[in-house]
């Protein structure tokens, strides 16, 4: 695959927002059958816009609204953000201190820089087939505890678009929970501790908690083929002086002097695994003290790296599932975890594959994204205040909803397409979603299928309410 431009986003977000992005399930999703009066409306929507112009509290009457909002300004990423106690867009003109966030989805954001200590292959925004285990290792630790140990039903994973994953928890109850109950479940979910200059982040002692053998057995499916062959932990004695450095002194000496007599990683984990089995062994006879460094060294190793303020906090703001990835290219798709193992991060459809159809549709299929020639995107009108910098990154509020940057009815007209002008009214028909016939379509599918799920546990507990309530 060609590699993507970030200069090629003003011609495809058009299409990409008209065509593909799947609007309708989207909209479900974030209305939860009506949860409550006026939910939708109450929820924040982040825009980041062309030149790092960064839109936040937005908020609309309808998904239908934010259809044609995203059509008309074609944000290069959607952040999502709490449901608030006045509508965002209007939070200027409530009194201070009334505006507050009320509930969101617990969110879980794991980046793979986090794990750049561990990892042999690359380092910071890079990512390959041999890291990318460590993703995979975290859903399957994170979820498992998710679904047996805190009860939680309604998960939604999504692939970041570059070098992470998210969890969104949308159950009903979770997503009313406080800061403080987001952050004791981080902690609950958290083993590895300690800043860059903690040369040991994982301690552990009897009693061992059942997450933290059930998160070992987990991890130790990946292990070998992950971090002994991929990433050749023991493969160098200046790597081997890295693990042993987590092991207690009185089984370090005899270990640095076997090492070299072995062949490879697998070899001298075995020799490693076997000795701290055998102090677990004879602690249960009374005659030494067991030791959980190998546990020890596979979690520091390869455990799920949580980033608690993401977590915690009801207003944080999180990157939306099929928002684009403004440097990839590559849109965030689910994760389906059926086929959690398979998951090629690059394969992933970008936005240039999908607005071209990616594989699955053919160069002459009539009315399909193949055909659309797109003309480059209008200048941004200039209805925004001034900017005020904050980091690196312009950061603005829209005064209002009509004024907004977008793409002019000449500029947006694309062969075969007969499209809008930016003004056009509520009641004017969106063009037929063509993800269906993409590259996009199984991942659409994948959210189709969770918010199918959802909706099948809420008419459920629907009739179980009316059942109790002798409503028949």
């Amino acid at each position: 695959m060609a590699r993507f431009e970030p200069a090629a986003l003003p011609e495809l977000l058009p299409v990409f927002y008209r065509r593909l992005f799947p609007h309708g399930a989207y909209g479900r999703w974030l209305g939860y059958g009506g949860a409550a009066k006026n939910y939708f409306q109450l929820r924040e929507f982040s825009f980041t816009l062309r030149d790092d112009i960064y839109v936040r509290f937005q908020s609309f009457g309808s998904p239908q609204e934010l259809e044609r909002e995203l059509q008309k300004i074609n944000p290069y990423k959607i952040d999502i953000g709490a449901v608030y106690s006045h509508r965002p867009s209007q939070h200027n003109t409530v009194h201070l201190g009334a505006f507050q966030p009320m509930e969101k989805e617990l969110v879980f954001d794991i980046d793979m820089t986090d794990y750049d200590d561990v990892r042999t292959c690359c380092s910071s925004a890079e990512i390959c087939s041999k890291c990318w285990t460590l993703m995979t290792i975290a859903v399957r630790v994170i979820d498992r505890a998710l679904v047996e140990d805190l009860g939680m039903k309604h998960r939604l994973w999504v692939y970041s678009g570059r070098r992470g994953v998210h969890c969104w928890v949308c159950d009903d109850a979770v997503r009313k929970w406080s800061p403080a109950l987001r952050a004791a479940a981080v902690e609950y979910l958290t083993l590895v501790k300690g800043g860059a200059e903690t040369v040991k982040k994982v301690n552990l002692s009897e009693p061992i908690h059942p997450f933290i053998r059930r998160s070992v057995n987990v991890v130790e499916k990946y292990f070998e083929e992950y971090a002994l062959v991929g990433q050749d932990i023991l493969g160098s004695l200046e790597r081997w002086d890295k693990v042993l450095a987590l092991v207690p002194e009185e089984h370090r000496e005899p270990l640095q002097s076997d090492f070299p007599k072995k062949r490879d990683s697998v070899q001298r984990w075995e020799l490693l695994k076997g000795k701290m089995e055998r102090t677990r062994r004879t602690s249960n006879a009374g005659k030494s003290a067991p030791c959980y460094a190998d546990w020890e060294i596979m979690l520091q190793y390869c455990f799920p790296r949580l980033d608690i303020n993401v977590s915690k906090g009801v207003g944080h703001l999180l990157k939306s599932p099929f928002s684009v990835h403004p440097k990839t290219g590559r849109i965030s798709v689910p994760l389906d975890l059926q086929r959690l193992d398979q998951f090629d991060p690059f394969a992933v459809p970008t936005i240039r594959w999908a607005s071209r159809g990616g594989p699955q549709l053919g160069p002459g299929s009539a009315g399909s994204p193949c055909n659309i020639l797109l003309s480059p995107a209008a200048p941004c009108a200039t209805s925004w205040t001034r900017p005020a910098m904050t980091g690196s990154r312009r950061t603005t509020e829209r005064r209002s909803q009509s004024g907004v940057c977008g793409v002019s009815g000449a500029a947006s007209r694309v062969r075969g397409v007969s499209t809008p002008p930016v003004g056009f009214s509520r009641s004017a028909p969106s063009a037929p979603a063509d993800y269906k016939r993409t590259s996009l379509a199984p991942y659409v599918r994948v959210f189709e299928q969770f918010l199918e799920e959802m909706e099948r546990a809420r008419r459920g507990e629907q009739l179980r309410r009316s059942d109790l309530q002798g409503d028949f």
